[in-house]
């Protein structure tokens, strides 16, 4: 059919009405390949768009698993608060802590927690002040941050504990 077509018009004896003709079917189908390919880098566009979180979710899970008990150590921390455990926990999809210090027999709960990219984001409430806590995992059995309330910020060292010697303490 096309190679009739072509074959009609070329047999036109009129140059300028043969070119205008090939020039006009020429563009049409370039408008039509056009207008399809849009289509398809439209839809490709949006799928890159709406699969983009899917794909870098994985970057939000942690590396480490900051699962278990953790020794802390806070040279410079108030005085009865310079050292102590804290617990972490996964219960129901959600971190869970727990916080107690040396020599003392109070559980504090956190509050907040968050474990995003090898950190550890918690907050307790001790002394009527609301007590941030920032970890950030080095490695598998350490972790260093800070803590932070009214007064300032305190450096924390953290060291995990294995379950045996947990246990027998």
């Amino acid at each position: 059919m096309i190679i009739m077509i072509f074959s009609a018009i070329y047999m036109l004896e009129n140059n300028i009405l043969k070119k205008r003709i090939i020039f006009d079917m020429l563009k049409f189908h370039y408008n039509n390949l056009n207008y399809c390919f849009m289509k398809k880098g439209l839809f490709i566009v949006m799928l890159i768009v709406f699969n983009l979180p899917f794909l870098t979710a994985q970057n939000n899970q942690v590396k480490n698993d900051p699962v278990g008990t953790w020794k802390f150590e806070a040279p410079y921390a108030p005085e009865g608060y310079s050292s102590g455990k804290i617990v972490i926990g996964f219960k129901e999809q959600k971190h869970t802590t727990t916080m107690s210090f040396t020599g003392g027999d109070t559980i504090l709960s956190g509050e907040k927690v968050r474990a995003v990219n090898d950190s550890v984001l918690f907050s307790v409430y001790l002394e009527g002040q609301d007590i941030k806590v920032m970890l950030k995992m080095e490695d598998d059995s350490k972790m260093s941050g800070k803590a932070v309330y009214s007064e300032g910020e305190v450096p924390l060292t953290l060291t995990r504990q294995l379950a045996t010697a947990a246990g027998a303490k």
